[in-house]
């Protein structure tokens, strides 16, 4: 009653361009929930005075982040009269498409909304937003986005490139952080592509070299995500690991039965996992103006 359905399903599914494996560190679990704890480090050595002790120094548990999976699925009926009248091969085939669709669409979705909610969302472990001013930590306030909204631009991403490389530990300690990924709506694509891929700067007369280019700043390009809600908002992903998260604890499946009350044919899909963020510093955030 089912021949090729679960062939089909898979070929549709795996064809589909996904955006969420190149923003998101793709996990696997094994658990109800995954937990990840940040930790303040160590603060600058101290000098140590003739004849005097040495500073010791601990590190303290700052904040924890739950990644609680979910369960997504959706399904479908052949009717028995379907199958009596030889008529499910055409309509199956094409639910089975449309379930494909359907599950790989919410995915996309539900990673996107981590950025779409990084103003004004749930706040994350450290008790604000993932685009915040005001990040907490044991040596002060720290942000990840620019003062001013700036919408993106030329000198707005050589401005955010230049405070990534001077984001700091919790206590305070530069590291070598890197832009590697810009990420922007459909809107913004071919003002990425002319931003970082143009030999010259752009609008500019002066024949000055596009150093954004020219030092290959950001590694990964760009990528167009079109399930991000603000035509204006642009992101850039760093090089800072323990961000960005989606945790699968069970991959995709389609199943079939069959209904012994009506004789319908059942099909659903269904696959769990969860996304979310950790360090904050994984993600330079603009809301745009």
């Amino acid at each position: 009653m089912w021949p090729g359905i679960r062939t089909f399903f898979g070929q549709v599914y795996d064809e589909y361009d996904k955006k969420y494996p190149d923003i998101f560190t793709v996990q696997k679990s094994a658990q109800a929930y995954e937990e990840d704890v940040a930790s303040s480090g160590f603060a600058f050595a101290q000098k140590k005075p003739e004849g005097g002790s040495f500073t010791y120094d601990s590190h303290n548990q700052e904040y924890v982040v739950r990644y609680t999976h979910d369960t997504w699925g959706l399904g479908y009926v052949v009717t028995m009269e379907e199958l009596q009248d030889n008529l499910y091969q055409a309509r199956s085939f094409k639910r089975a498409r449309m379930l494909a669709f359907s599950m790989n669409q919410t995915k996309e979705v539900n990673g996107a909304n981590i950025l779409n909610n990084a103003f004004t969302g749930a706040v994350g472990g450290d008790g604000v937003t993932l685009g915040s001013l005001s990040h907490p930590t044991a040596s002060g306030d720290q942000a990840n986005m620019l003062a001013t909204a700036s919408d993106l631009s030329e000198a707005s991403l050589e401005d955010t490139c230049i405070a990534i490389s001077q984001i700091k530990t919790s206590r305070g300690l530069i590291f070598h952080a890197l832009p590697e990924l810009l990420i922007v709506h459909p809107n913004d694509m071919f003002n990425a592509e002319r931003i970082l891929n143009s030999p010259l700067q752009n609008f500019s007369a002066s024949n000055a070299i596009n150093a954004l280019k020219s030092k290959g700043t950001l590694k990964g390009g760009y990528v167009v995500n079109p399930f991000l809600t603000s035509s204006t908002a642009w992101f850039v992903k760093t090089n800072v690991p323990d961000g960005l998260t989606l945790f699968e604890r069970h991959e995709l499946v389609f199943e079939q039965d069959n209904d012994f009350t009506t004789s319908n044919a059942l099909a659903k899909s269904w696959e769990r996992y969860s996304f979310g963020w950790s360090n904050w510093r994984s993600l330079w955030a603009a809301a745009g103006s």
